[in-house]
């Protein structure tokens, strides 16, 4: 019988510990900007992004003029946030699908690399505030 008191005062009091020791959110309220370069078909290629809450917005200039805007779903992973994305271009480039990486350097500089099916590939440097 002290066994079995002992067992189900064990199991609450952890029960309970959970909910007075929540973990830590792992939304970012504040957004994580970038700004990339990159080359497709021997252009240079230019882009500023933005993220927050596991989502980001890209503004790219491709080549032949093209000017576009790429919506972004990140994976938050603890080192690496890899991403994929969607994107509507003007200059009769249409669609374009986006891909790639962000690797955290420092505390508060991030590095990346990504691919566009307009803008081609592309290297990106960001900060943390």
């Amino acid at each position: 019988m002290k066994i079995r008191l002992i067992g189900i005062t064990l199991i609450t009091s952890l029960t309970s510990l959970g909910l007075f020791f929540p973990k830590q959110a792992s939304a970012q309220l504040v957004p994580q900007p970038w700004v990339s370069v990159g080359v497709k078909d021997s252009d240079v290629t230019f882009s500023v992004g933005a993220r927050a809450l596991d989502f980001g917005v890209e503004l790219g200039n491709g080549p032949d003029g093209a000017t576009g805007v790429d919506v972004l779903k990140f994976l938050s992973l603890p080192i690496i946030s890899p991403y994929v994305g969607l994107g509507l271009y003007s200059a009769d480039k249409g669609v374009a699908v986006s891909g790639g990486v962000q690797v955290g350097a420092a505390d508060n500089v991030f590095l990346g690399l990504g691919y566009n099916s307009v803008r081609g590939v592309n290297g990106q440097v960001g900060l943390r505030f």
